[in-house]
């Protein structure tokens, strides 16, 4: 309830108890008015167009444009009659509803001359509507003594978010030193910790160097001793020709000159020369022990060549959707390969940088002294990252603090306490959830994903009473049109709720939201009209 509407509750309060007292006027003046009709001096139209004699008020002819010379009867077409209605609420009724056989003042003062059989219900009005606002009355007073309340504990929680904004910002100080000391240990400690690794590293790299320069000597001895034909502890031309494999240009003809050439330019060469060859031949030499493996070989492309349809049939079919047809066809397919006798798919081929690596092993673990500077360097990082971890809260706590204490939660503070809070509505169809100065959103009731009906924007009520409405802004787009908003409209009230919820345009939604800190304090004014 606003402060307007407070001032009208309690001034109705006072009108509705309060006899009228009777002061003569013309039929359908109201008291503000009495002082521009006075019997026995002319009347001059309200609108100033024109003055008549004052036998002419109320003579059912219409002499002023503005009606104001018929206050009391229909003679105007823009006349109003003013209902005194005594015991309850003075109004206006178009000019044209007098004496139209209608009872529209509770009074009855509107048919005096058409012969109505009107009773005069202003008593009991003024009783049922007394009785309704002194329940209003009570509901502001004592919404009014929680905003008080309310008004207090933001006081309250303002000096300590202050008090705490400070205490952060000295252990920040502290946090921020801490951080730059555990910085510096760690770089100590990352510096040998790094040498060592870099040391471990070469020794493992030299040792995989000699590990490969042995392989590659056994490997050199074992295609000499295969290529020597007739174990004369050489190979010649002729040794070389038969393989193929080696011809430098790989046209299909390998000629004595080329092989010649791949010994260097002699036509033999013994098993010291040979080390100078081998580097020529050693990429593409095929062992001719790996030759006669090769029929078991060729399936193995076949194989591979229908895991593709496989592929292409699970594109097209998820697993829980292949065809019936095509599930007993695999299944037979299943059953033919169970059927042709032991055979059995050749082990995968290991290509030979495999075998090398495994060859080669791991890299062994480290030894105790380089342990001991990895875990303490280790050590040093994890203290480093909690400090780091530790003062990017304190910064995230300052800026929170920040907000806070900088926010707009009315000119005390009185709506301060609906921060971090959220209210919800749940209708037929959705849960509707409010959650002040942050967002509104919308979910269905029996399943279905949430969607965000504004962030909070602004206070946007009129200027003598901004903090009356909440705009909430820029929510999920509507298909094809804008995107959703919502106004909070605030309402006085003894609890925190929200009463109801409305969709007055397309993707623009209205809710009712009663709070204490919307309550006004009665003030008692003087009756004015009768």
């Amino acid at each position: 309830m606003t402060s307007s509407q407070t001032q009208y509750l309690l001034l109705l309060l006072l009108s509705v108890g309060v006899s009228a007292v009777e002061v003569q006027r013309p039929r359908g003046v109201p008291l503000s008015k009495r002082q521009f009709y006075e019997e026995g001096k002319p009347f001059t139209c309200l609108d100033g167009s024109r003055t008549i004699p004052f036998d002419r008020v109320n003579d059912d002819y219409c002499d002023c444009k503005d009606g104001s010379d018929e206050p009391g009867t229909a003679a105007c077409p823009n006349g109003s009659f003013h209902c005194t209605n005594a015991g309850f609420r003075p109004g206006f009724i178009p000019s044209s509803r007098i004496n139209d056989g209608i009872c529209d003042c509770c009074d009855t003062t509107d048919e005096y001359n058409s012969g109505a059989a009107c009773q005069n219900t202003c008593r009991e009005l003024g009783r049922k509507e007394k009785e309704s606002l002194q329940i209003m009355l009570e509901i502001t007073k004592e919404g009014f003594l929680l905003k008080q309340q309310l008004i207090q504990e933001a006081k309250r929680g303002l000096e300590e978010k202050k008090a705490k904004q400070a205490d952060i910002q000295i252990s920040k100080k502290d946090l921020e030193n801490k951080v730059e000391a555990l910085r510096t240990v760690k770089e100590t400690a990352e510096q040998p910790e790094k040498e060592a690794k870099e040391r471990h590293l070469k020794a493992w790299e030299e040792q995989k160097a000699v590990i490969q320069m042995e392989k590659d000597k056994a490997k050199m001895a074992e295609v000499l001793s295969e290529l020597d034909d007739d174990a004369d502890g050489s190979v010649s031309v002729a040794e070389l020709l038969s393989h193929s494999e080696l011809d430098p240009d790989s046209d299909g003809s390998f000629t004595e000159a080329e092989a010649q050439g791949l010994l260097g330019g002699v036509d033999k060469v013994d098993t010291v020369a040979f080390e100078s060859v081998w580097k020529n031949i050693k990429e593409k030499y095929i062992s001719e022990h790996t030759n006669t493996e090769t029929p078991a070989e060729v399936e193995t492309p076949g194989e591979e060549i229908r895991e593709p349809a496989l592929d292409n049939d699970s594109e097209q079919y998820p697993e829980d959707d292949i065809p019936e047809e095509e599930e007993d066809e695999e299944e037979e397919d299943e059953d033919d390969d169970q059927d042709d006798g032991d055979y059995k798919s050749p082990p995968p081929t290991q290509t030979p940088e495999k075998k090398e690596d495994d060859d080669e092993g791991t890299m062994p673990p480290f030894d105790q002294e380089t342990q001991i500077l990895i875990d303490a360097a280790q050590k040093a990082r994890d203290a480093f990252d909690e400090a780091e971890r530790a003062l990017r809260e304190a910064d995230d706590q300052i800026k929170n603090l920040e907000k806070e204490i900088s926010f707009d939660f009315g000119p005390n503070a009185e709506f301060a306490y609906l921060y971090s809070q959220c209210y919800e509505l749940s209708t037929s169809e959705y849960i509707y959830r409010l959650c002040p100065f942050n967002r509104v959103s919308q979910k269905p009731k029996f399943g279905g994903s949430e969607t965000n009906l504004g962030s909070w924007g602004h206070w946007a009520g009129p200027e003598d009473n901004i903090y009356s409405l909440m705009k909430y802004e820029h929510g999920t787009g509507c298909w094809q049109g804008p995107n959703r908003s919502t106004m909070i409209k605030l309402t006085c009230g003894k609890e925190t709720v929200v009463t109801s919820t409305s969709e007055p345009s397309r993707c623009e939604y209205l809710m009712e939201f009663i709070s204490p800190a919307v309550c006004q304090e009665p003030v008692l004014h003087q009756h004015e009209e009768l």
